[in-house]
């Protein structure tokens, strides 16, 4: 028989209770399976150095006087502190870079929800030629944007096809020459093109909602809109938050639509986007540290819009 004694207990306990802290702070740190993180390894490092690095070296830039030298010399780079954000907020090319943006998401956002999700629904129900309807709607999406550039300056400049149909209602200014109608245009080129993802996203969406619950409704004696509403919508909730997200991120980075479509921002600055704005500010006149600070100002927006659009659609799910 083994006697233990209270000291022996004592000291056998606050080891076992050691041990356990040192497994808690294991799986924090690593997760319930470590060998998920190591599979995961070549991504978190692409991340790091594709996006992680240089959003850190856009912040320092910011903060510096810097510009472009010759690899390798040895240039020192003077600490100016907010001197290139004060730059930025008394640009007026740069307030209305963002506000141009503010529009074109006003406008291409609702529009990617509303129109995904209602092309979603049409598909999903859809008895003949699913698979041809849901490649047309994808073919924009992974067709290069120099060729659909072209097909949309075939009907939006101003001897256009739609100013042709249109006749003496078309508009003067044309369309991507018209200082009020140049971001709208954009708009709906933007939309039309990502569309093709989103439907998509929705799909998927949609396999995973019960048919149980349009079982009910039917039951009940739902119509078509009552059931899209009260079964649908709220089946989506998710993916509807996926594509606010997804809809806001890539227009926020809008470049290549304005920079083809309107010759870099025409006419006079009115489809200018901050992107934009800080390639032209970064590269073409050679004030890089400027459009950092215009690069940190529009993530930050961002990230401000994408927690707002969080609580709005994710509260109830959560």
């Amino acid at each position: 028989m083994v006697t233990i004694t209270p000291e022996t207990g004592t000291k056998a306990d606050g080891a076992d209770a050691q041990h356990a802290r040192s497994a808690r702070r294991r799986r924090r740190l690593l997760g319930e399976n470590p060998l998920g993180l190591l599979l995961a390894a070549p991504y978190l490092i692409f991340v790091g150095v594709i996006f992680a690095y240089p959003l850190v070296f856009a912040v320092w830039m910011s903060f510096h006087d810097y510009f472009f030298s010759a690899p390798g010399a040895d240039v020192e780079r003077e600490f100016v502190g907010f001197d290139n954000f004060i730059a930025v907020a008394t640009d007026p090319a740069v307030w209305r870079s963002f506000l141009n943006v503010g529009v074109f998401l006003i406008i291409n956002v609702p529009l990617t929800v509303v129109l995904s999700l209602l092309l979603a629904a049409a598909l999903n129900r859809a008895l003949h030629a699913k698979i041809f309807l849901r490649v047309s709607f994808y073919v924009p999406y992974v067709t290069a944007s120099v060729a659909l550039v072209a097909v949309w300056l075939f009907l939006f400049s101003g001897p256009g096809l739609v100013n042709q149909i249109l006749g003496p209602l078309a508009p003067d200014p044309s369309w991507l020459i018209n200082p009020w109608l140049a971001m709208p245009t954009i708009a709906l080129f933007v939309t039309w093109k990502g569309m093709g993802l989103f439907i998509l996203l929705y799909l998927a969406a949609l396999q995973a909602v019960p048919k149980e619950l349009y079982e009910s409704a039917a039951t009940d004696g739902a119509g078509a809109v009552r059931t899209f509403f009260a079964v649908t919508v709220p089946g989506v909730r998710s993916a509807t938050l996926l594509v606010l997200l997804l809809a806001t991120i890539t227009g926020a980075n809008l470049f290549t639509e304005p920079y083809l479509l309107t010759n870099g921002g025409g006419p006079n600055g009115a489809s200018t986007s901050p992107v934009l704005l800080m390639y032209q500010k970064g590269l073409e006149q050679g004030d890089p540290d400027v459009a950092a600070a215009i690069g940190v100002i529009l993530v930050i927006l961002v990230l401000v819009i994408a927690l707002i659009e969080r609580r709005a659609v994710g509260d109830e799910e959560s």
